[in-house]
């Protein structure tokens, strides 16, 4: 979903089919003419969720950052409301996004 010229927000409509994240993510940039360069930020959420959910956007977020050069930052779901770009405004301005994904938070 577009939310203006600068943010996107995409739900993957299956959730744990791990198998396609790269495609729908390589496809959502293709639909939306996205390029990432360093202008480029991804935002990861870190839980609370399954372990292998998280490790695998961790992986790909930083992937993106090691290649593209893009900022990556994490937030919990309780840092959040909602996922919008108000909310995701209002984390930035208090200094609540991370730039450190290093502890993410995994259901037991």
């Amino acid at each position: 979903m577009r939310i203006n010229k600068d943010f996107f927000i995409h739900y993957l409509k299956e959730k744990n089919n791990y198998d396609i994240l790269v495609f729908e993510i390589l496809n959502f940039l293709k639909i939306h003419h996205v390029k990432i360069d360093q202008r480029f930020s991804v935002i990861v959420n870190q839980g609370p969720g399954s372990f292998s959910g998280i490790r695998i956007a961790l992986s790909i977020a930083k992937g993106l950052e090691i290649s593209k050069k893009v900022k990556i930052f994490g937030y919990r779901n309780s840092d959040l409301k909602q996922f919008d770009q108000q909310n995701i405004e209002k984390l930035l301005k208090k200094n609540l996004l991370e730039k450190k994904l290093i502890k993410p938070i995994y259901l037991s």
